[in-house]
């Protein structure tokens, strides 16, 4: 369901961007990206080199850009004005989904106790999908960029999204919240229902030159969750109600490094 939902706000974006080109003066590009995602939860130690590089999804996504600098309804460039010439709008639609484990000193192979046992024996899994738009600047010329004087153009951005994600928690210990599977500092700390939240985006990345009608692009970004629930995991002690869990410092977030190619429809 909330595929489909994501799927008809991106049509509508585009289709209302196609209507309003022709009055405004832009243009259109289409892209996909693909690439791993690393999430930063509540599950595995802070700052744990194998925490970090074994939590890691994949993520997927479709891209539309408004471009300022070209006039489709007349196939010429705008006005020379600095806006138009150093910054696009994307829009996009956002799948991705990660598996994760806790790693890190407390589950090492020397560590016998049952709170070890019990940590290796907790996994999640989180699906997210997300729709947004960013504001992309460009601190070369992309009327030079089109026009071929250069092949890469460095940009930066920073974007909104709408986020709805589904988490889920177990562990081959037994059902949650009990004394056999459950650390103290978890009991009732878990949420296994979809979810809605919103995320903010900073991005740094380039584009290369293909033809002149298409881009390769590099994009690495970084994501903020205005949630701690993400990864169905949010200990506190208010949560546990007698273990202060003063490790738990911050809300859930991603690194993104992702591959696209994009194309100039107009």
């Amino acid at each position: 369901m909330n595929t489909r939902v994501l799927l008809v706000v991106f049509s509508l974006l585009f289709l209302s961007n196609q209507q309003a080109h022709s009055q405004l003066g832009f243009s259109n590009e289409l892209g996909i990206i693909a690439g791993p995602v690393v999430f930063y939860s509540d599950f595995g130690q802070r700052n744990d080199f194998d925490t970090n590089s074994n939590n890691v999804g994949i993520g997927v996504g479709l891209i539309h850009y408004i471009n300022f600098s070209y006039s489709a309804d007349c196939k010429c460039y705008t006005r020379d004005r600095y806006f138009n010439d150093h910054f696009k709008i994307r829009n996009e639609i956002d799948y991705h989904k990660t598996n994760l484990q806790h790693y890190g000193r407390w589950v090492e192979p020397d560590q016998t106790s049952l709170f070890a046992d019990q940590l290796r024996a907790m996994s999640g899994t989180v699906t997210v999908f997300e729709v947004g738009s960013h504001l992309e600047y460009f601190p070369l010329s992309l009327r030079d960029f089109v026009g071929g004087d250069y092949k890469i153009a460095p940009f930066v951005s920073l974007g909104v999204h709408w986020v709805s994600y589904d988490p889920e928690v177990e562990s081959t210990l037994g059902p949650l919240n009990s004394p056999v599977s459950t650390p103290t500092k978890y009991f009732n700390s878990f949420y296994q229902n979809p979810e809605t939240t919103w995320a903010i985006i900073g991005s740094v990345g380039f584009r290369y030159k293909l033809s002149q009608s298409s881009d390769l692009m590099l994009d690495s970004r970084w994501q903020y969750y205005f949630s701690d629930t993400l990864d169905g995991l949010n200990p506190t002690l208010e949560n546990n109600g007698s273990k202060p869990v003063p490790e738990n410092k911050s809300k859930e977030w991603i690194y993104w490094l992702n591959i696209g190619y994009i194309y100039y429809i107009d």
